[in-house]
């Protein structure tokens, strides 16, 4: 049995989150070396520019975070209705999706590149330094995407073990390789994207190999002679599911990528120091998606059952495990942060201001917890156009607030941000009334 179908206890939901929480905690943890390994030789230049690199490269591949979160539902979907064939389906049409985007942003590279760079603030220095870090990361495109697919599928069947073992592979060797390339070689930000690709090619072919293990090698071959599997139907329902998702993703990168261009237009200490502070919410964020991603299952699965019991006791449950560890994280930043703010750089300037706004960023995963757990339940519900139209308002209101509040400073610019949250929390939480009247009730 999938863990996506199991009883709904609190035993049960922490059993299937605490693996994804390990896996999800390691993905920060590398962009907590990254900025620990530049900000430890001093040169503020060269930190500014993976942080600014970083933004367009997740700007760029996250556009395809569908391959995640709707193979996450979809799968979780066909593993509530007990269809193993679309199961395992799923994972093939992601896979294969995923690999050809990636050589097509391969390939074109370059013009995306410039026209990023273009429209983001920056000194000449620092945009060099940024457009190294983005043109070798682009090499591992192709697995970066595939891999979105093979995690969102692990996800989707609830074998959230086999996920951290994905995860942790990519992520060690991440790390071990960008120690070499940039104090054993000494590449700067190219040598943090040069290990960041490798590992990415690494992670998916472990994935891969894992996925044959859980399904057999004879579950897959048999899909070759299937008409199925790239019928068209099927593919419909795929990109009709992933293009509202893509657009909301897109909507989000946006968002995000504003607020690093505030950074930037207010100076390259000030863009460092937030590359710094941005590490502490992103272990939250990963951490506390841990719940988020196990609604997602729960939630597909359920649906996908007819079960408005089930899905209310998954979202009560979940939401109950995200706001203890929100306040926790709240907490421990607000304690420690001026301590982690020091040992990851040792530019003095850095460090000034990045405790001076330390606060905002320690209130992010407490504001942030409706916004990222109403993700995971709108996603494993496939409810693709309400969570696209919430994202498209919350970002359109975001940016509202940030060009009101601009005479602020950095001041402004980080409370635009944390009332980001609370909009893009109101603008799902609005409609799920109206989603969950529309789940015929229980017999």
């Amino acid at each position: 049995m999938s863990a996506s179908t199991g009883t709904l206890t609190r035993k049960s939901i922490f059993s299937q989150a605490w693996p994804i929480i390990v896996g999800q905690a390691s993905v920060p943890l590398v962009g907590i070396v990254d900025t620990f390994v530049i900000g430890r030789t001093g040169d503020a230049v060269a930190l500014a520019g993976v942080a600014l690199g970083s933004v367009v490269v997740t700007f760029i591949f996250w556009a395809f975070g569908f391959l995640r979160m709707g193979i996450t539902g979809l799968t979780a979907q066909a593993v509530g209705a007990e269809d193993q064939g679309e199961t395992n389906a799923l994972l093939v049409r992601g896979v294969a999706t995923g690999l050809c985007v990636g050589l097509i942003l391969t390939v074109l590279q370059w013009p995306l590149a410039a026209g990023a760079f273009a429209l983001l603030a920056g000194s000449e220095q620092l945009t060099d330094a940024a457009h190294g870090y983005v043109t070798m990361r682009f090499f591992g495109a192709p697995a970066a995407l595939a891999g979105f697919a093979v995690l969102g599928w692990l996800f989707g069947i609830g074998r959230t073990r086999a996920a951290l073992t994905m995860q942790l592979v990519m992520n060690i060797a991440n790390i071990g390789l960008d120690i070499a390339f940039v104090w054993g070689l000494g590449w700067g930000a190219k040598g943090v994207a040069a290990g960041t690709a490798i590992a990415e090619w690494i992670a998916l072919g472990t994935g891969i190999a894992i996925a044959l293990r859980i399904g057999g090698l004879g579950a897959f071959t048999a899909l070759r002679g299937d008409p199925q599997l790239f019928a068209r139907a099927a593919l419909r329902r795929l990109f009709a599911v992933n293009f509202d998702i893509m657009v909301r993703t897109l909507a989000l990168l946006f968002l995000f990528a504003w607020f690093a261009n505030g950074g930037a237009r207010l100076g390259t200490i000030q863009l460092a120091a937030n590359a710094v502070l941005n590490q502490f919410i992103a272990v939250a964020a990963y951490v506390l998606d841990g719940f988020a991603f196990t609604a997602e299952a729960r939630v597909g699965a359920a649906l996908a059952r007819g079960s408005m019991r089930e899905v209310l006791h998954a979202i009560r449950l979940t939401g109950e495990f995200s706001l203890a560890a929100g306040l926790a994280f709240a907490v421990v930043i607000f304690a420690v942060g001026s301590g982690l703010v020091a040992l990851m750089t040792t530019n003095r300037d850095v460090q000034e201001v990045a405790l001076t706004y330390l606060p905002f960023a320690a209130l992010v995963p407490l504001l942030g917890v409706p916004a990222w757990l109403l993700d995971g339940v709108f996603i494993g519900a496939t409810w693709s156009r309400a969570f696209r139209n919430a994202a498209i308002a919350a970002t359109a209101l975001y940016v509202v607030t940030d060009l009101a509040l601009r005479p602020l400073g950095a001041a402004g610019l980080w409370t635009a941000m944390l009332v980001s949250y609370l909009y893009r929390a109101g603008a799902l939480g609005i409609v799920l009334p109206a989603r969950l009247r529309s789940i015929e009730p229980d017999p």
